[in-house]
C-alpha cells in the first residue's frame, strides 16, 4: 500500500489519458463530481431489487388470480400472507443476486491510501452499496445462520469452519478473512478501512483461529487478531493494532512444589 504523502485538497492527478481528467474533473467539482460517479449505484439498486422482487411477484399475482373470486376475508388473508411470503422470497433471492453484480464490477477493492474524491476509491464504494443493500433490507431476518455467512463468503470474506457470525455490521466484506471456529457477538461491527487526515485508507482485517469477538465490539481494517484472542464487549480494537492471546502466567507456588 502506498503511503507517500499527498495534498488531499489538490485538483491534480496522477493519472493520465480520460481517468486523468475523471479524476482531475471529480477533485475539482467534488460535490457534483462525487453524486456522478456514484449515480450508477442506484441504477444497479433497480436491477438487483427489481430481479429480486419477481419470484414474490409472480407468486403475489398468481395467489390474486386464484382468490380473486372467493370471499373477501379469504381473498384478503390470502393476498397479505403472499406478500408476506414474497418478501422472503425477494430477501432470500437477493442474497444469491448481489454477489452477481458484485462479481461483475470491471474494478476489485484492494487496500489503498487515497483522497475520498479518487477513481481508486470507486470500487471500495460500489462494493459496499451491494453490501449495504441486503444488510438494510433482508439480512438482520437470517442474522445468525448459514445464510448470512453464505452471503458474506460470495460477496468475497474468507471464512473457516466453525464460525459464526451473529452481526450484520460488516464493511468491506472482500477484505476480511476469519479463521475457524470464530465467533462474532451480536452487532459487532467490523470494517476493512477508516479514514484519517482526509484520507480514506483500506487494508485488511485477518482474525485467525478460536477468536471470540464480544457483543457491539468494533474493529477496524489494518488489524490482525492472533489465534485464540478475545476481543471484550463494547472494545474498540484500532487501526495497526496487532492482539494476541493472553496467557495466564504460571503460578510460582505450583511451579515450586513440582
Amino acid at each position: 500500500m502506498n503511503k507517500e504523502k499527498f495534498d488531499v485538497l489538490s485538483t491534480k492527478s496522477n493519472r493520465v489519458g480520460i481517468t486523468g481528467i475523471i479524476e482531475r474533473g471529480l477533485r475539482s467539482f467534488r460535490n457534483a463530481g462525487f453524486i456522478l460517479m456514484i449515480s450508477p449505484i442506484a441504477l444497479l439498486y433497480v436491477i438487483c431489487m427489481g430481479l429480486s422482487l419477481t419470484p414474490g411477484v409472480m407468486f403475489f399475482n398468481a395467489v390474486s388470480k386464484l382468490t380473486a373470486n372467493y370471499h373477501p376475508l379469504i381473498h384478503g388473508v390470502s393476498s397479505g400472507l403472499s406478500v408476506a411470503a414474497g418478501f422472503f422470497m425477494y430477501g432470500l433471492t437477493l442474497i444469491f443476486v448481489v454477489p452477481v453484480f458484485n462479481k461483475l464490477l470491471p474494478l476489485k477493492v484492494k487496500p489503498l491510501r487515497s483522497s475520498w474524491f479518487s477513481i481508486s476509491v470507486l470500487p471500495w464504494y460500489y462494493h459496499n452499496a451491494l453490501t449495504y443493500l441486503v444488510r438494510y433490507t433482508f439480512l438482520e431476518f437470517v442474522t445468525p445462520t448459514p445464510v448470512n455467512k453464505l452471503f458474506f463468503q460470495m460477496m468475497g470474506m474468507k471464512v473457516g469452519k466453525g464460525t459464526m457470525i451473529n452481526t450484520t455490521n460488516i464493511s468491506d466484506p472482500c477484505l476480511i478473512e476469519l479463521g475457524d471456529y470464530v465467533t462474532v457477538g451480536g452487532s459487532a461491527t467490523l470494517v476493512a478501512h477508516y479514514g484519517m487526515k482526509g484520507m480514506l485508507i483500506i487494508d485488511k482485517l485477518v482474525i485467525e483461529d478460536n477468536v471470540t469477538i464480544g457483543l457491539r465490539a468494533v474493529i477496524f481494517g489494518d488489524v490482525i487478531i492472533g489465534k485464540g484472542a478475545s476481543i471484550k464487549p463494547n472494545d474498540v480494537v484500532l487501526p495497526k493494532a496487532r492482539v494476541s492471546a493472553y496467557v495466564k502466567p504460571e503460578d510460582p507456588a505450583l511451579h515450586s512444589a513440582q
